[in-house]
């Protein structure tokens, strides 16, 4: 049905799956009670309607086989719907018997991966197939909200309060979600992309982020370097084997291997990288990060070394 629909809201997973057809079936005897309802009124205003000289109708009372009916019927429903919410609470929030597998951090406004091999990646998350991922959900700042709505349930992010949370993905593929929780200026701008991979394509790229970043060559390159270590990039952005582990912002180290730019703002060319680096507040206005005033030859040496880190 979803898929017909929209295909964002399509389940891949077992937890998905579960929540997909409780709300089918919530609508569906939603739809039906809404129906005989609306018929049953328009019958009265029908075929009752009052005519000029009637008498007052005649009032009914203490009809026991139509109260016994409907109450019933109601009970019946409630009963249904609860024991459905019960499995799909236990499918698609089943109890956690490890540790966690990755640890998703929600930032104004952007997300951080920390896998448990030091790998770390910034707002495109990737997850193995046909594997059930325990997520442990963090924030620093303020209450956010990760949903990916083909994976699983949506769980609220609170600062000193971390959450844990189940995704899924039964097939290779891009999904999208979003922060569902209002957390500030850039809030619809904090997108979530997950890429879901067959094992052996997951465990090449989870080797390739535990790398450090490869050492500039050309001359451009090796001033871009110089002017990240001059400039206050330094102090916010992590590039392994360069820095220190922070993660005050984005982790820069496998940058050009993304697909977009300020969390889905901009796809990552090299003209947005340079639009970006001249002025990241024209692009994404009050995020964190200001307008350096950096010239043309910093834009430049900034770009092509960031370029080489994949």
């Amino acid at each position: 049905m979803f898929a017909v629909l929209d295909p964002v809201l399509s389940p891949v997973s077992p937890q998905a799956e579960s929540l997909s057809h409780l709300f089918v079936v919530t609508l569906f005897v939603c739809a039906v009670i809404f129906v005989v309802v609306t018929a049953l009124i328009i019958l009265c205003v029908v075929r009752y309607r009052g005519k000029k000289g009637d008498a007052d109708p005649k009032q009914a009372a203490d009809n026991l086989k139509l109260e016994l009916t409907w109450t019933t019927a109601s009970i019946l429903i409630l009963v249904v719907l609860f024991a459905l919410t019960v499995r799909a609470m236990n499918i698609s929030d089943p109890a956690s018997d490890r540790p966690p597998d990755m640890t998703i951090i929600g930032h104004q406004w952007w997300w951080e991966a920390r896998y448990p091999d030091g790998g770390v990646a910034a707002n495109e998350i990737h997850i193995p197939i046909q594997s059930n991922i325990l997520v442990r959900l963090e924030s620093p700042d303020v209450i956010h909200d990760f949903w990916v709505p083909q994976l699983g349930r949506k769980m609220d992010i609170i600062p000193g309060h971390p959450n844990f949370i189940w995704i899924r993905a039964d097939k290779p593929g891009e999904y999208l979600g979003t922060c569902a929780e209002y957390c500030g200026a850039e809030h619809a701008w904090m997108r979530i992309q997950v890429e879901a991979q067959s094992p052996p394509e997951y465990q090449q790229w989870l080797a390739q982020q535990s790398r450090a970043a490869p050492a500039p060559a050309s001359e451009e390159e090796k001033q871009g370097l110089r002017f990240f270590r001059e400039k206050t990039c330094i102090n916010c952005h992590m590039i392994k084997g360069v820095n220190a582990d922070i993660s005050v912002a984005p982790d820069l180290t496998h940058f050009a291997g993304r697909s977009t730019i300020g969390t889905g703002v901009l796809l990552n060319n090299s003209n947005n990288v340079r639009l970006w680096l001249s002025n990241p507040q024209t692009v994404k206005p009050a995020c964190n990060m200001p307008n350096f005033q950096l010239s043309e030859s910093e834009v430049a040496g900034l770009t092509d070394y960031l370029e080489t880190m994949k």
